[in-house]
């Protein structure tokens, strides 16, 4: 493991992407659109163009949703059973605005994830790059 890899640990560098910031330095912005991870930080200049997320992030996101709204409709069915049109009014619109709020964040956690392990040419990357003081 090098230096810039054991100053930042794995938990702080996928937090650090949650809240869509660089891995490295903490600082700069991780995204340059919605889903488009930014080709270095404006910051510290790492660059970030090597990641990998590829679909993993919209499986996490499905499962994480999932496994909240699942449950709620139920309890909402079995308690009060509402009608049908009004539960499509309430869950489809609650169901994606969980999923588009959490899929940045976690596409974010996960390239933090893959900068840290030196995954998918980031460890090329991580020689080149003086630890943030």
């Amino acid at each position: 493991m090098r230096a810039s890899q054991e100053s930042v640990s794995l938990a702080r560098a996928m937090w650090r992407g949650f809240r869509m910031r660089c891995p490295h330095c903490g600082q700069g912005t991780l995204f340059g659109r919605f889903l488009k991870v930014a080709d270095h930080c404006p910051a510290c200049a790492e660059e970030l163009f090597h990641h990998c997320a590829d679909d993993f992030p919209a499986y996490l996101v499905i499962a994480a949703v999932g496994h909240v709204i699942v449950p709620a409709i139920l309890a909402v069915e079995t308690a009060y059973a509402p009608a049908l049109w009004l539960q499509l009014l309430i869950w489809l619109p609650v169901t994606t605005l969980a999923a588009l709020a959490l899929l940045q964040p976690t596409k974010g956690a996960i390239v933090g994830l893959q900068w840290q392990l030196g995954m998918h040419g980031f460890e090329t990357s991580k020689l080149r790059r003086p630890v943030p003081g």
